[in-house]
């Protein structure tokens, strides 16, 4: 990735000979750093390997952080793509309007990670109509970005998406979640619902090499949205909307379990 990173440099550098819009920019990168889109290398095989847990990182242990659950989501603004466009996107100012699907992924021009970023895209509609916002994030820049969705579908890219890829090469973004690989300089497949009060009330996390899915993450943010309008319900295991929830109460609990 580090003739990628170079030539997004030097583009950037350089921003009189390239357009956002410029639909030439996937061939100038490739161009720039023909290597980059050339994943057959072993360190990338490795990168992209499923990483076994360890409980110690050069003979010292690992404490575990935090659970982000339950807390107020890091707040971040950073540049992201969107319409082909450049722009500023802030976690914060969806506070009190939207719900939010925050997602990282490991690297742009990938395997599996095209697949969940079209799917979440094909079903943006969905989560727009229960007023929710989807975010995608890698360490991967803004110029790699739109390389990719400037790509067809066909050949592996993304083409245009109906929600923004945030650039978070900095590695501070996915460091405040906890999905950052530190000795691999990429994220985890962290997913994370936040509310409209910007508390986070759902994360998975997969290893690289297992993909998401959006049908669970669209039940998961229906069950939310629904014990929250209704605080003396709680949602049993598998529940979608329409079915029969469950009152938190030892006796009357007892209604939806003679129910089923």
């Amino acid at each position: 990735m580090a003739s990628l990173s170079a030539s997004a440099a030097l583009l950037s550098s350089n921003p009189r000979y390239i357009s956002p819009k410029s639909s030439n920019l996937s061939q100038t990168l490739s161009f720039l750093g023909s290597s980059s889109v050339n994943f057959r290398s072993k360190s990338l095989r490795s990168a992209l390997a499923v990483r076994p847990s360890a409980s110690r990182c050069n003979g010292s242990l690992i404490k575990a952080a935090l659970p982000l659950v339950g807390n107020k989501a890091p707040d971040f603004e950073a540049e992201a793509v969107f319409d082909q466009e450049f722009i500023k996107v802030k976690l914060s100012d969806y506070i009190g309007k939207k719900y939010v699907i925050l997602f990282f992924y490991p690297l742009d021009f990938t395997f599996v990670c095209p697949t969940e970023i079209t799917a979440f895209s094909d079903r943006y509609a969905e989560f727009e109509k229960i007023n929710t916002e989807i975010l995608g994030v890698s360490v991967d820049s803004v110029f790699s970005h739109l390389a990719w969705v400037q790509t067809d579908r066909k050949s592996g890219g993304l083409g245009d998406l109906n929600y923004p890829l945030v650039s978070d090469v900095t590695k501070s973004i996915a460091k405040a979640f906890n999905v950052l690989i530190e000795d691999q300089g990429i994220a985890l497949r962290g997913l994370f619902i936040i509310d409209k009060e910007g508390v986070i009330q759902h994360s998975t996390i997969n290893n690289l090499a297992i993909g998401r899915s959006v049908d669970e993450t669209m039940r998961t943010l229906q069950a939310l949205q629904y014990v929250q309008e209704n605080p003396d319900e709680v949602c049993p295991a598998g529940w979608k909307p329409g079915e029969k929830s469950m009152k938190p109460d030892p006796k009357l609990s007892k209604e939806y379990f003679a129910a089923v």
